[in-house]
């Protein structure tokens, strides 16, 4: 069974009845106001993949990694990383992205999904330790150093901590890439987030050359396309557009989690692209807000609601408006 994900509009769309084009998606956590993507010369499309197009380095700078690989996504690059090691025991965040978990499983690996709490202890009897960071779902951050500190224990005895750097963007003094370059340290970085590039598959691999060569070798040949290339290249290089972006995510995630709390749904987490509200009444609310129009990711297990930034005024409108609705005050009100 394929693991669920937030931004499937289509489904949506089917089974409340609503058409796509009035649907305000607050499921994915990608920055609604996404680099301008402007028009590409015609022969991006007639040219097969070339390293030498700046995208490499543009990256390296962007991400201040010595060493990195490009992909068809950070998914990519998750579901070939279980392939590189020989079965063993992998500790996973949980809650988290569950694609991690199921492509260690894949091959033949012990997974075993720890919580943020007891990750520290997780570290000593585990192989390979996965986390992404900020958490998605919850937002959970951990002090780099005492990340490195993790990583520095499990390549002593040829073990591997992988940090997914999904959501680092508007915090990248916080991102491990620098330090990447160490055996045992692997680092996901992706444009479909803060850059809101989501439909242009590129991810990142930052690691020790050896892994990547081999990384590189699983992927096989022209994993991005060129105009993904040409598109990812000049986003990761307007620096001036990313220092922007970086002050309205910021503003939005504090104006969102105001909004939220005004509601009876206080954010128990999250970063500058979303929130993160447990609540018993997930599913309720999650169900009212879809019947309206406006798609939440939701989650079981634990049950809560992520909730990402809506991108206009009209937008934040529409949200608290819904949120005022007379059948949401009950749920809201026994939501905690």
């Amino acid at each position: 069974m394929p693991v669920e994900h937030g931004g499937d509009i289509g489904r949506a769309a089917a089974r409340y009845g609503i058409p796509r084009e009035q649907w305000l998606d607050l499921s994915t956590g990608i920055n609604p106001r996404g680099w301008p993507v402007k028009g590409l010369p015609p022969e991006c499309w007639r040219r097969l993949p070339e390293a030498g197009d700046g995208l490499e380095k543009a990256a390296r700078a962007c991400y201040a990694a010595s060493h990195l690989l490009p992909a068809a996504g950070t998914q990519a690059v998750i579901q070939a990383l279980p392939g590189l090691r020989p079965p063993g025991r992998v500790a996973v965040i949980h809650p988290g992205y569950a694609e991690h978990g199921r492509a260690w499983a894949r091959l033949g690996h012990h997974v075993e999904p720890v919580a943020a709490e007891r990750l520290a202890a997780a570290v000593a009897g585990a192989d390979v330790v996965v986390l992404a960071h900020p958490n998605n779902p919850t937002g959970t951050r951990f002090p780099p150093e005492l990340l490195l500190d993790w990583h520095r224990r499990l390549a002593a005895r040829g073990g591997w901590l992988v940090v997914d750097e999904a959501f680092m963007d508007p915090t990248p003094e916080q991102s491990l890439c620098p330090h990447a370059s160490a055996p045992g340290l692997v680092v996901l970085r992706s444009v479909g987030k803060f850059f809101g590039l989501a439909g242009a598959r590129v991810g990142f691999a930052c690691a020790h050359p050896a892994l990547l060569a081999r990384l590189e070798e699983a992927l096989g040949p022209w994993p991005v396309s060129t105009p993904a290339r040409r598109v990812a290249a000049a986003a990761l290089a307007h620096r001036r557009w990313q220092a922007a972006a970086r002050r309205w995510l910021h503003a939005g995630a504090a104006r969102l989690h105001a909004l939220l709390s005004r509601h009876g749904l206080a954010p128990a987490g999250g970063c500058a692209l979303f929130q993160w509200v447990p609540t018993p009444r997930a599913g309720e609310i999650h169900e009212a807000l879809a019947r309206r129009g406006i798609l939440t990711r939701l989650f079981t297990r634990p049950p809560g609601l992520r909730l990402g930034l809506p991108g206009s005024e009209y937008d934040w409108r529409r949200l608290e408006t819904a949120l005022r609705q007379p059948d949401l005050r009950p749920l809201l009100e026994t939501a905690s």
